[in-house]
């Protein structure tokens, strides 16, 4: 039997990877959350596979990249195949190296993950409650009432906030009655975690594509390991007690290779969804990950979006909570995030829906079309870069959100876009660091660019200790020929200077020609919502 307080600020449902980045987030922002799951334990099946480059950007400032980056490895390339023949391969390795310190896809299993984001949170002194199931959720004007169920005990509890983390079948959302709009594939699908006895390329995705049937090989850190997923031979749909044996004959005639297996790690058969939530909040009540949003594996998509759900939406939470922020602030989350789950759904329906059409168009497409436009696309410098951005979610940008404020006159970055990634050389210290290891804290980071006199410098550094009490961090970067290439990328030309207050989640808040403390005040006050603080 567990012992739950009675009331929390932020009660989680869901210890999945969505759940945990929340609770991990808001631990490092000062919030103690509570975090249930219905669950036994962290889950032992791999699941998802990929880790994108802004993801690995987020557990970097979180302090846990080294475990990370060591307990996975860099996908080398993708290999398109039909009939025995290979149509086309890109490589993978570093395809981004300008745009990140991560410049690849990283492959580490979800259940990886879990475990990483739950030594956090045990470091942190935070459990995660398991066993423990979401039975009712009663909104008021200021509280949450809950209850959960453990065992054969209830519990009641009120919670300032709800977070759904809960799934595609989540309770939150379902006690919300707010709806799940969208389809279920028309076919039926296998999953296989295996070890292979014969060879195949172990950094390499290698996908297979036939007529009326596709299959898919995933690389895993572990040697000789991979992620199968293909489409359930026709005839076996119905059939009950399914197994590796049942499907290998039709995965060998799909692959043309002679596929021998030493080891299943895991096996099943699943459906396809596509869906998203109607909204992403109702009242004190939000919803992130496969809560909010489900849709087809293309590109490894999937978890990463549910940690920057997290990443996005807890930042707020924590300054709410702690009095730092107006609560309006909250609103933000949905208008923000929906856009980017709409997009991915709508891209990654549409690539999957080619893979897997069984119709003579979309044959001649896979056959011919897609694989000479791919290796065209590839020779192409800045169509690779567009690639990367995307999968790696590196281009996701809030242009249009409330809470950024542009003055600049900027054309290339602007407020609401990732800040850069750039090396910066510190010519006190005589290293090299970079611009978002200059954001590593929580809270807002003011960076300014430029020739400033360091009277004024004292006198901005003042403004944050008063009227901020330490929750901005400041950055001075004056001109250098060794930091040119960062005014260069800001478009600040020589004489000029530039301020930009940079987010919590690493995005652009503020920019503008001028480091003038009343405009960054009247932004961080009346656009962000900042409480004075007495």
């Amino acid at each position: 039997m567990i012992t739950l307080p009675q009331h929390t600020n932020v009660l989680i449902v869901g210890a999945g990877p969505s759940g945990l980045m929340m609770a991990a987030q808001l631990l490092r922002n000062g919030v103690q959350p509570i975090i249930i799951d219905i669950k036994q334990g962290p889950t032992n099946q791999s699941k998802a596979l990929a880790v994108q480059a802004r993801s690995l950007e987020i557990y970097r400032q979180l302090g846990v990249i080294d475990k990370v980056i060591s307990g996975g490895k860099q996908a080398g390339g993708m290999a398109f195949n039909m009939g025995g023949e290979l149509l086309a391969a890109i490589t993978l390795k570093d395809v981004g190296n300008t745009q990140t310190l991560y410049p690849f896809i990283h492959l580490y299993q979800q259940s990886k993950n879990e475990r990483t984001l739950l030594e956090y949170l045990t470091t942190a002194c935070c459990p995660v409650y398991w066993e423990t199931t979401l039975i009712s959720l009663k909104q008021n004007k200021d509280t949450v009432e809950v209850t959960v169920q453990n065992g054969d005990t209830t519990h009641n509890l009120t919670c300032d906030y709800v977070v759904g983390a809960d799934g595609a079948h989540s309770v939150v959302r379902k006690q919300l009655a707010i709806p799940f709009n969208g389809d279920t594939y028309q076919h039926k699908f296998f999953l296989a975690d295996v070890k292979l006895a014969s060879e195949m390329p172990d950094d390499i995705l290698n996908m297979f594509l036939a007529k009326n049937s596709f299959a898919a090989f995933f690389p895993m850190p572990e040697e000789r390991s991979f992620r199968i997923v293909a489409s359930l031979p026709d005839g076996l749909e119905d059939k009950g007690d399914l197994n590796i044996e049942d499907v290998l004959p039709d995965l060998k005639a799909t692959t043309a290779i002679d596929v021998h297996i030493e080891q299943v790690n895991w096996f099943t058969i699943y459906k396809l969804h596509h869906r998203m939530a109607d909204r992403f909040s109702d009242g004190r009540c939000f919803l992130i990950g496969d809560a909010a949003h489900i849709h087809s594996p293309v590109g490894g998509q999937g978890m990463n979006t549910g940690l920057q759900d997290a990443y996005n939406l807890s930042w707020k939470l924590a300054a709410v909570i702690n009095g730092q922020i107006k609560e309006a602030i909250l609103t933000s989350y949905a208008i923000e995030r929906v856009p980017v789950a709409k997009d991915l759904l709508n891209t990654t329906d549409r690539i999957f829906n080619i893979i897997t059409s069984r119709t003579w168009f979309n044959g001649l497409l896979k056959r011919y079309v897609v694989p000479n436009v791919l290796k065209l696309f590839w020779k192409n410098e800045k169509l690779r870069e567009f690639f990367f951005r995307r999968v790696s979610q590196t281009c996701i940008s809030y242009r249009d959100s409330k809470i950024n404020l542009q003055l600049s006159r900027d054309t290339k970055i602007k407020a609401g876009d990732r800040l850069p990634y750039l090396k910066i050389f510190d010519e006190k210290k005589k290293t090299e660091t970079d611009i978002h290891a200059w954001c590593s804290k929580p809270g807002f980071t003011l960076i300014t660019l430029g020739e400033i006199k360091e009277d004024y410098l004292f006198t901005l550094a003042k403004w944050i200790t008063q009227d901020y009490q330490g929750n901005i961090n400041f950055f001075h970067l004056p001109p250098s020929n060794t930091n040119w290439h960062v005014f260069e990328a800001f478009e600040v030309k020589p004489g000029m200077r530039k301020a930009l207050l940079i987010r919590p989640d690493l995005h652009i808040g503020y920019m503008n020609d001028l480091v003038d403390i009343g405009m960054m005040n009247n932004y961080l006050r009346n656009v962000v919502g900042f409480i004075a603080q007495k």
